[in-house]
């Protein structure tokens, strides 16, 4: 099989072994009364679900599986197209990344699930990347589209995903811990799949169920460093909320969070490790340099090219070279892309000439951008492909146009939504050159 078709083997790979419903799975056990989640045990009372994420349907069939007639209610947001049908659980479809007036009541209706907990009743929530966008929950005197304004300029801007989701949890009722505080006095349990560099609690959907260290003073920093100009009413809310005329979400310490834990089930290390299996089954020594990978998407395509210069020298095997994490891009361009293809083209000019290097980048989701791509697999000839079909790499990446880019050179990733999200894998596989 050609470089491609093995990267294309082991992407897909990556992707499976992030598997939702196997993750659950692997944390629930139900003996009687008893449920054990994780390294901990709960004695089951009523059950309440409350869910959002790009994973959420499958994450909430299998707690079904596990919890069956306990569950008394629930409600799960779900991108648009992704709806599925859950016994017993209202299903919510609602846009992603830019929220919307579905998600906003999707949002509204967990919290009321939340509230009608008893003392004695355990609200699960299943948490997976996408879930901040999903359950947008503005504050009085802000509205949606105020939010999605906010929303879309940080991205333009660069943001990273905790700097925007400092700002969002507080422009929420129900981030930054508020989903908790509606519970209490009731168990809490989150089930989350991570799609954030280090699967920080409080990043992972902006952390509805855990404390929030963010505070209205480094929300309003965040609009400042990244030149965001926000609405009035937003500022308003966040300066009014720094000088202590709006509570702060609630801190480490606070008693709404004294019968609430939560647990990862799964993150961008079990899609590296399930691309690395495969890998090895292909006859590559396989490679996870790192998990943690941030940044420019152009720089990081820099780094991971001249680290894979230095591998070749070093070993003739055949290899394999496995990236996770999330980039992130600042448009300056009028084009269409994502993180990852922009990755991948950046990678594409690095390696461009350089026989026996194919390189790839994929969002584990599915989704790239405001594109129908998943990301990319280039290889030395890219550059002079896309020169064959009027296409000048450099020029694309300047005007963040990778997508057009990959669309005439037939090299884009199209997987379409996956049901999974664990951030991205970026991939380098070299050719033996023998001894």
């Amino acid at each position: 099989m050609s470089l491609r078709e093995d990267a294309r083997r082991i992407l897909d790979a990556a992707v499976a072994a992030a598997d939702p419903r196997a993750a659950v799975l692997r944390a629930l056990r139900r003996d009687g009364d008893t449920l054990h989640a994780a390294d901990e045990t709960v004695e089951l009372g009523r059950v309440r679900v409350v869910g959002a994420g790009k994973a959420a349907a499958a994450m909430t069939r299998a707690a079904l599986e596990v919890l069956g007639d306990r569950v008394e209610e629930g409600s799960v947001s779900v991108p648009h197209g992704a709806r599925a049908e859950l016994p017993g659980i209202d299903v919510w479809e609602a846009a992603h990344p830019v929220p919307d007036s579905h998600g906003l009541a999707g949002a509204v209706a967990a919290l009321q699930v939340a509230r009608s907990a008893g003392e004695r009743d355990l609200v699960l929530c299943l948490l997976s990347g996408g879930a901040s966008a999903l359950w947008p929950c503005p504050p009085s005197g802000v509205g949606l589209s105020e939010m999605r304004e906010v929303t879309g300029a940080l991205l333009r801007a660069g943001a990273g995903i905790g700097e925007i989701n400092a700002v969002r949890k507080h422009l929420s009722r129900i981030a930054g811990g508020g989903l908790a505080r509606a519970a209490y006095p009731a168990r809490v349990l989150t089930l989350a799949l991570s799609d954030v560099v280090g699967s920080r609690l409080d990043v992972i959907g902006s952390g509805p169920t855990v404390p929030d260290p963010t505070t209205f003073a480094e929300a309003v920093e965040v609009l400042r460093r990244h030149g965001v100009r926000a609405p009035d009413s937003v500022m308003a809310h966040l300066q009014q909320g720094a000088t202590g005329g709006v509570p702060e979400t609630p801190k480490p310490g606070d008693p709404v969070f004294r019968r609430a834990s939560t647990h990862v089930v799964g993150s961008v290390r079990d899609a590296l490790a399930g691309a690395a299996r495969a890998a090895g089954e292909l006859g590559y020594r396989a490679e996870v340099v790192a998990d943690n990978l941030e940044g420019e998407a152009r720089d990081a395509a820099r780094g991971i090219a001249a680290l894979a210069r230095r591998r070749r020298q070093e070993n003739p095997d055949a290899q394999a070279l496995l990236f996770g994490g999330e980039t992130t891009v600042t448009v300056r361009g009028d084009g269409r892309g994502g993180r990852n293809q922009e990755l991948a083209l950046a990678l594409a000019v690095e390696i461009d000439g350089e026989d026996g290097t194919v390189a790839a980048s994929l969002g584990t989701d599915g989704v790239d951008g405001l594109t129908p791509a998943a990301g990319a697999i280039v290889d030395s000839g890219t550059v002079a492909r896309g020169a064959e079909h009027g296409h000048d790499a450099r020029a694309a990446l300047h005007r963040n146009d990778s997508h057009t880019f990959f669309r005439a050179t037939g090299e884009a990733v199209v997987t379409g939504p996956t049901g999974t999200n664990v951030n991205d894998v970026v991939l380098v596989l070299l050719r033996g050159t023998g001894v």
